[in-house]
């Protein structure tokens, strides 16, 4: 592997990685949304990532299609007949925690980057006097 490979490999795992914490954070902020009429709350997000010899890419985004919160909230405008509200199937503690995995593999990449970087201006400097 060539110290441009690896510099290239690294840029992909920290686009993906960005991507990743792009959706997450979009997962956080419509944590609290709920059902209003016909229109279901929002639903979480979840990013797959894929890694090969040219890198890593994402290769999949789903909605998680996992039961809403229901909370009994029988004098809200937007409960049903039976007195519940619906409310989006994000988990922002897990979230946070998918926050910060992706958070320090976009690091681990970057110090590799940097690493191969390193290497590189150390080459061209092998031959200064």
């Amino acid at each position: 592997m060539t110290l441009n490979t690896a510099m290239r490999l690294s840029a992909t795992g920290m686009s993906a990685e960005r991507f990743r914490m792009d959706v997450i954070s979009s997962n956080i902020a419509n944590a609290n949304s709920m059902k209003i009429g016909e229109k279901d709350p929002y639903r979480r997000r979840i990013v797959a990532l894929e890694g090969d010899d040219s890198g890593v890419r994402i290769s999949r985004v789903w909605e998680d299609l996992s039961q809403l919160k229901q909370v009994q909230e029988p004098g809200s405008p937007y409960a049903d007949e039976n007195g519940y509200v619906y409310y989006s199937n994000v988990d922002p503690l897990s979230e946070m925690v998918d926050m910060m995995s992706a958070s320090r593999a976009y690091e681990a990449n970057i110090a590799a980057f940097n690493s191969a970087k390193g290497m590189i201006r150390a080459a061209l400097n092998i031959g200064r006097v």
